[in-house]
């Protein structure tokens, strides 16, 4: 299976990191550099939600509901004119269930690295969080995900392919150190640590992923 960096670098990729490029008015090797580092992030976190009965079932039942992978069939139209607001406040409810109250720090640290504000990495993710929810519906619909164990196999498939795609660049580099820079498998403590700094609250992450995909 292709890996979250192989997908980038597709011509897929490269339409939606175009796409958000135009729909945001950033600059598209920045946006590209933003993409490259939340996305894994945003996945490695859903990895850890479908750790758990409840989780995966949640994320299947979204992957196969709202986020069936449709909204790639229209990105033309989506991009076009820009991007419906119903489509932003999506991504910002997906992001905010995801990474809860390290969003900003997330934002910050990821924007420190790719040379824009924390806005700008917002108004990014707001955009690309729905699209990332759809290359994982399309990706589940292709290889009939319909167990935790399958789901597991989708993402952790999607994750160890961009470990796997040779070059390593610094966003990469970045990814590596952030994912798990503590072992404790917290990948939004570890982000948020080294922009807000305090004490890490082990376990706390399956509390702010739980809201996305149901109760």
């Amino acid at each position: 299976m292709a890996g979250i960096f192989d997908l980038l670098n597709s011509d897929l990729g490269k339409t939606i990191i175009s796409g958000v490029s135009g729909s945001t008015g950033t600059d598209q090797n920045k946006t590209s550099s933003v993409l490259t580092m939340a996305l894994p992030v945003l996945m490695k976190a859903m990895e850890r939600n479908a750790s758990t009965p409840q989780g995966a079932q949640g994320l299947i039942g979204a992957l196969n509901g709202k986020h069936d992978g449709s909204i790639l069939d229209n990105l033309g139209d989506l991009f076009n004119g820009g991007v419906n607001d119903d489509v932003k406040i999506d991504g910002g409810k997906i992001l905010g269930h995801v990474l809860g109250n390290r969003q900003g720090g997330v934002e910050q640290v990821i924007g420190q690295k790719a040379g824009i504000d924390a806005g700008s990495v917002g108004n990014i993710l707001k955009i690309a969080a729905p699209i990332l929810m759809g290359i994982l519906g399309k990706q589940a619909r292709q290889t009939n995900v319909s167990s935790q164990s399958d789901l597991g196999g989708l993402l952790g498939g999607l994750l160890g392919g961009a470990s796997q795609s040779g070059a390593v660049t610094k966003e990469q580099t970045f990814l590596e150190q952030v994912l798990d820079s503590d072992g404790d498998g917290s990948v939004i403590d570890d982000v948020a640590g080294m922009v807000l700094g305090g004490s890490k609250k082990k376990g706390g992450l399956g509390g702010l992923l739980g809201g996305l995909f149901g109760r």
